[in-house]
């Protein structure tokens, strides 16, 4: 069996508890090959500083801290990327396999044995991998699954959210994210190594987050810019299908279905039947 590391990135900036619960997920599970990257925007609230001097990182050898100003979240992430990069050449061994998984302050993993299970997966392969699983929405109290296979349908619609994505770090080699794209700077990462980048894209059916949502990108004024963003990386990516693929949303009611995947009375229901039309 090959050797193998996970790099956990996560960006902060006045997060209050939610980096101390993450941080808590993370270290309560049960796998030793993980390194974990704390990059902190600067916080002025002492969420970084209260877990210091209360001693909460004793014991916890296989964690960086870099605190260093950044222009927004995705150049934070970009930030711990580098901080990634530069372990790796430190470590120096081209036979291990490095991944990497991206949570923000306030995620947790499903479970602890979530990276136990996800673990075996993670394997060097020729072309650079992604594998990714499903979610739990924490508001909606279901699991959401992610499309079991990836296909350039698959990536209109949209990608499994980098909270439940393990990133061959090979992806990060040649660049990280766009922060042009202030809200989908990781969906267009995702079609960058799929189109670019030829990443092979695996699911595993494994549960990996408890997603809280009502985050940064889930405001009115950012899903305009979401959506504005989204159209803008589609057309670079699949000029001659982006317009085929909207006249598909139209035509197959995605408002609608949108609107009842994010119900709070039928939102069970619908993740549960789309679960199984993916499982088969």
């Amino acid at each position: 069996m090959s050797k193998k590391c996970l790099h956990i990135l996560v960006a902060s900036l006045n997060s209050g508890d939610g980096l101390r619960i993450t941080l808590e997920s993370i270290f309560n599970q049960n796998n030793d090959n993980v390194k974990v990257i704390i990059k902190d925007g600067g916080s002025k609230d002492g969420s970084l500083e209260k877990l210091k001097e209360s001693g909460f990182f004793e014991g916890h050898n296989n964690v960086s801290i870099i605190v260093a100003p950044d222009k927004s979240i995705y150049d934070g992430m970009n930030q711990a990327v580098e901080a990634m990069r530069e372990s790796i050449k430190i470590q120096g061994d081209a036979s291990v396999a490095n991944y990497c998984i991206f949570m923000n302050c306030g995620d947790t993993f499903y479970d602890n044995k979530v990276l136990e299970r996800v673990m075996p997966y993670l394997e060097e392969n020729e072309r650079p991998s992604i594998i990714y699983g499903d979610q739990y929405n924490l508001i909606q109290k279901t699991v959401i699954s992610s499309a079991p296979q990836i296909n350039d349908f698959a990536l209109f619609r949209n990608v499994p959210c980098h909270q439940v994505c393990f990133y061959d770090a090979r992806l990060f080699n040649n660049r990280a994210y766009n922060i042009k794209y202030t809200v989908r700077a990781d969906y267009e990462h995702f079609l960058y190594s799929y189109y670019k980048e030829n990443a092979l894209c695996k699911h595993v059916d494994v549960v990996i987050c408890n997603y809280e949502g009502g985050g940064y990108s889930e405001t009115a004024e950012n899903r305009k810019k979401s959506a504005l963003q989204h159209r803008e990386i589609t057309d670079t990516y699949m000029p001659a299908l982006a317009k085929k693929y909207r006249l598909v949303m139209i035509c197959t009611l995605q408002p609608l279905r949108t609107k009842l995947a994010e119900s709070s009375v039928f939102s069970k229901a619908y993740n549960s039947l789309k679960s199984k039309i993916y499982k088969g």
